[in-house]
């Protein structure tokens, strides 16, 4: 991988981590379109993530200081357990339980088998029609301030499919939300701080792995990861705002059909051969 091919990278993460149109899945498509024609890898893509994430720590800084200050107080007495901002924090760290204990149960698949293209198409398509029946039957009345510990724990359980490829991490829980009856910008909400700790914790560890282990990063470059970070991180940042913006007026259904057309484009491509699954 060269600079040119990890700036192109960190765009293309930049651009759809937030979107519901799974980040993972354009990596994986993306880098067999370039020179090299080959995967990036489960370990630049958790890396990568890191930079989108910090991006929403700045973009949703005041929510998470006094998610974080709230939840603490209630830990102490000093602010009631009922209070929303620390029932929040107990829902996140709930909610990040599933993701975590099937990102190590099933880690090798999750690097290798999952990862091809035949299922990424799949995916691709499947939760793109999920993601439609949601947006149009789900009732869309309720705010954030509404989520249950049942709600928080399917949530979570969303969140966990993203570990395949083309499901989309913000796409999965979106889509829940919306079938749980939460507003679309309560839904894409909690869906952004829902991922931090899961995507920090797999970043993190794939980094150590990576630093720790030379042949880990055998096939990308430490420094090149770095700079697809931070153009992922700029990006992300914009697209965020500019997510939160779109979905106050409008339905997810562009994203549905160009999750379909993609999956769509992919079978021909994989079927004429012209790229590997």
């Amino acid at each position: 991988m060269n600079w040119l091919e990890a700036i192109i990278l960190g765009l293309v993460q930049g651009l759809t981590e937030f979107l519901p149109i799974s980040s993972s899945a354009h990596l994986r498509i993306v880098g067999e379109l370039l020179p090299g024609a080959s995967d990036p890898g489960a370990a630049f893509t958790a890396i990568t993530q890191i930079g989108t994430e910090l991006a929403v720590l700045l973009f949703f800084w005041k929510d998470i200081v006094r998610i974080i200050s709230r939840w603490f107080g209630s830990l102490f007495g000093k602010v009631e357990r009922k209070d929303p901002d620390a029932r929040m924090g107990w829902f996140i760290i709930i909610g990040s339980i599933p993701i975590a204990v099937a990102g190590l149960l099933f880690e090798e698949s999750i690097d290798t088998s999952f990862r091809s293209l035949w299922i990424v198409a799949t995916m691709l398509i499947v939760f793109g029609l999920l993601l439609a029946v949601a947006d149009s039957l789900g009732k869309q009345a309720k705010p954030l301030e509404k989520l249950t510990l049942r709600d928080g724990i399917l949530y979570g359980l969303a969140q966990m499919m993203a570990l395949i490829p083309g499901v989309s991490r913000s796409g999965g829980t979106i889509t829940m939300g919306l079938a749980l009856g939460y507003t679309r910008e309560a839904a894409a909400r909690y869906a952004f701080l829902l991922a931090v700790p899961a995507v920090f914790a797999s970043g993190f560890y794939k980094l150590f792995k990576a630093l720790s282990d030379p042949s880990q990063s055998a096939a990308y470059g430490m420094g090149e990861t770095a700079v697809a970070t931070i153009v992922a991180f700029v990006i992300g940042y914009l697209v965020i705002g500019w997510l939160m913006r779109f979905i106050t007026t409008n339905s997810f259904k562009p994203f549905v059909w160009y999750r379909i057309g993609l999956g769509l484009l992919l079978y021909i491509l994989l079927g004429f051969g012209v790229i590997n699954a």
